[in-house]
């Protein structure tokens, strides 16, 4: 019997493209699934120290959506580096601007933080329109 635990090595990791269409899903939830499959934790060989994930696209955001009272209520918080300079910004207002980065912030909360977690949300790709840039990858639709 080998008792050995398994450990993904960086040549040996197969990634694939995932595209996800976001209209009618919720921020948070749609974030934490896109989170998971940009670390590898739907692989079995899913190792924590190592970049093991798959890339992800997705597409319509401006079509996302907010629980409750969260699109009046939630504010996005900045500092700009000068003293007094806290920005702050509605959801609202930010999905209206730019909806892409909605995603993107809640996404970047939920992955490490360290340059792992820098290295991994560099394979999201997020679109507003339901068009996207990577269809010479062949990315299969990927269902919640």
């Amino acid at each position: 019997m080998n008792n050995t635990t398994y450990s993904a090595k960086a040549g040996e990791i197969e990634r694939k493209w995932y595209v996800i269409d976001a209209e009618g899903k919720v921020v948070g939830r749609l974030a934490s699934e896109v989170a998971k499959l940009l670390r590898g934790k739907h692989k079995p060989t899913y190792t924590p120290n190592t970049d093991t994930g798959d890339f992800v696209i997705v597409v319509n955001t401006d079509k996302m959506i907010f629980t409750g009272n969260k699109l009046e209520d939630k504010i996005y918080r900045r500092h700009t580096g000068y003293i007094g300079n806290m920005k702050e910004t509605q959801a609202k207002d930010m999905m209206a601007k730019d909806s892409t980065k909605v995603l993107m912030l809640a996404v970047k909360g939920m992955l490490p933080k360290n340059s792992l977690g820098r290295k991994m949300l560099t394979k999201l790709r997020v679109y507003t329109g339901a068009e996207h840039e990577q269809i010479a990858q062949k990315p299969e639709v990927y269902n919640f």
